[in-house]
């Protein structure tokens, strides 16, 4: 159906005006996950016309053009502390505006509906009822799936209602598109025939360097002759940062070596993570203030090592987060602490290890080698960025999209 309505469109030198529906919609100068405005933005420089609704923690509705972009922002109060609840009412109140908006716009000829949470799908669905507009499923985690394993949901009949969304979703979407291998195996089990496209997270190589450390930046983070492990991103119940947190422990007791922690997190563990490492010296442990993109470009900067946090659950296995592949394009050794796809991304391209996060003095043994041997790190960055460049770069993972639409 999708491929039809494309096929047709260029038949008659008409490029198609996409509505993208995402509840948390990101540009590079706020920070946070900005996958949407790479596809957006691409979406437009191919010459397709992209109308954006998304949401903003204001009162009012606001419209903006950016970067091309018509971008609708909708009133929905929404924070990573809410309780189940609250994100509930987040969630069914961006169903409700967002389907209002989107039935104002004239003329969409696709709509492309990206999760999380799975009630964006809602939208979607509605519109090609009401409209018979066509619809693309981008599945950034399997949700319910995921909040069940991490215990969030537990009442039966929620469990089974979301189940049930969660099918009739993937079930009248045109096309999907899943961000990991593990994410389509799972979507597959649900719908065993639906064409299903891995499209992972993206590097941005032109943003981020495989460069050399600048002083000026060692001095401003107080690295200097340092090895740096950073963590970048989510202090939520799914990253579960008390790992990193026992491993900081484990080292100032059982290493000599000159290593030092850059955390530069935002979520509801935070303070806990900080709590717990409260006696730990600032020379060994910094918390930094969260950042946009800029300010994440220069703590990889100075950073030798990135550590990618999630829980011991096995959905988390088949997570795709930025930050591995942020860490990729700036060429830095990349430490996991789960088993799946990005431990076998890790360990067959040779860009870093994994450590049981039950077990610190792994992580010490293994990130020992690299501290003593700089060839050995230098050899793992490069190839950490060569395959940021010929596996996961933006360029190529926007044009495997729009050759989707």
């Amino acid at each position: 159906m999708v491929g039809t309505i494309a096929h047709e469109l260029v038949r008659k030198r008409v490029l198609m005006k996409i509505l993208y529906i995402h509840q948390y919609f990101k540009t590079p100068s706020e920070g946070g996950a900005i996958r949407s405005w790479y596809i957006a933005k691409g979406m437009v420089d191919a010459g397709h016309e992209v109308v954006v609704v998304t949401s903003h923690n204001h009162p009012d509705t606001v419209v903006k053009i950016i970067d091309g972009i018509t971008v609708h922002y909708l009133p929905v109060a929404y924070d990573s502390s809410f309780g189940f609840f609250r994100r509930s009412f987040s969630f069914l109140s961006f169903v409700r505006q967002a389907l209002d908006a989107s039935l104002k716009i004239s003329t969409i000829d696709l709509c492309y509906a990206t999760s999380t949470p799975i009630t964006v799908g809602i939208v979607a669905y509605l519109l090609k009822r009401k409209k018979s507009i066509s619809y693309i499923f981008e599945v950034r985690d399997l949700w319910p799936e995921a909040p069940i394993q991490m215990g969030a949901i537990k009442n039966t009949m929620i469990k089974n209602l979301l189940y049930a969304l969660e099918k009739k979703i993937y079930t009248h979407a045109d096309k999907i598109i899943a961000l990991s291998p593990g994410m389509k195996e799972g979507i597959q089990r649900i719908c065993p025939n639906k064409n299903v496209v891995v499209v992972p997270n993206m590097s941005d190589c032109s943003f981020f360097q495989f460069e050399e450390k600048k002083p000026v930046l060692e001095d401003a983070f107080h690295v200097k002759n340092k090895f740096v492990v950073s963590y970048i991103g989510s202090a939520g119940l799914s990253n579960n940062l008390i790992y990193l947190a026992d491993i900081i422990q484990y080292c100032t007791i059982h290493t000599k070596k000159n290593i030092v922690f850059l955390i530069q997190a935002k979520g509801p563990d935070l303070e806990k993570i900080k709590s717990n490492l409260k006696n730990i010296d600032s020379a060994t442990v910094q918390f930094l203030p969260y950042s946009n993109k800029e300010g994440v470009k220069q703590l990889l900067n100075v950073s030798d090592a990135v550590y990618i946090s999630f829980d011991s659950k096995p959905i988390l296995e088949t997570n795709s987060p930025n930050k591995f592949f942020d860490t990729l394009a700036a060429g830095k050794l990349v430490i996991v602490n789960t088993s799946g796809w990005l431990r076998e991304v890790v360990e067959q391209e040779e860009i870093g290890f994994y450590a049981d996060p039950l077990d610190p003095s792994m992580f010490v043994e293994k990130i020992e080698s690299y501290i003593t041997d700089k060839t050995r790190l230098l050899a793992s960055q490069s190839k950490a960025r060569r395959v940021a460049e010929n596996v996961y770069s933006k360029e190529i993972l926007v044009k495997k999209i729009l050759s989707e639409l």
